[in-house]
């Protein structure tokens, strides 16, 4: 494949990644990641850990359709597109219940040390990996996204690239553009909720009218695949 051909498509690889971030199902999602921070920085980390849980899961499940040409059968497909709308309803639930049980310094989280369990406020659950400090969450959203899309964009990179290299290399870019797109977006999100944060009764609102908007996103998004799955 010539150099300048694959510059091409890696540059509208990662264009259409950042414009992938945009989608409805992503922007409700993310939505509710983020709304109980009260920094940009850290609502943009979110996005970030997203991406790379979106980006990880497709190329996995990319990577392995592309080298044995193979293609995702559909009612694996609509699986995983189930498993999307279950997803923004329970972060849609999540959300409405941070509105309902938010404290005066924002979100309450359970703790326990041995055999005493209290509530305070605290860092949401994370993982580490070596130096690198991970939120769970949007990694688990992330790559439950990332599932869901996998089989149409290698669809799409197969009919499109003449080689497995070229396809790959494709994939990469789009998740690295979803990726900057979400981190984007997620700081962008989080600089009126940061500001909003003084005012805990809009901090609420907010809360709480995206956790219902995601919550019927996912229903409408899963209801017709029910049929399809059962």
């Amino acid at each position: 494949m010539p150099v300048l051909e694959l510059i091409t498509s890696s540059g509208l690889g990662s264009l259409l990644g950042m414009r992938h971030a945009l989608e409805p199902d992503h922007l409700a999602a993310v939505s509710t990641l983020v709304t109980g921070e009260r920094h940009s920085f850290k609502a943009a980390f979110l996005g970030i850990c997203w991406g790379l849980g979106h980006t990880f899961s497709l190329l996995a499940v990319g990577t392995v359709l592309v080298v044995l040409r193979a293609e995702m059968p559909v009612r694996i497909a609509d699986g995983f597109e189930f498993c999307v709308a279950l997803m923004l309803i329970g972060l849609g639930v999540r959300a409405i219940d941070l509105a309902v049980r938010q404290g005066p310094s924002g979100p309450s989280h359970v703790h326990q040390h041995g055999h005493t369990m209290h509530v305070h406020e605290g860092a949401p659950a994370h993982i580490h990996i070596g130096t690198w400090t991970l939120a769970r969450r949007p990694l688990l959203v992330g790559a439950v996204h990332g599932l869901a899309g996998s089989g149409a964009l290698t669809a799409l990179v197969v009919a499109t690239l003449p080689s497995t290299a070229a396809r790959i290399t494709y994939m990469v870019v789009f998740g690295l553009g979803s990726t900057l797109g979400m981190a984007a977006l997620s700081g962008l999100l989080g600089w009126p909720l940061a500001r909003a944060g003084s005012n805990q009764r809009l901090a609420r609102g907010l809360s709480l009218a995206v956790g219902c908007v995601s919550t019927v996103l996912g229903v409408v998004w899963g209801y017709p695949l029910i049929g399809r799955l059962f």
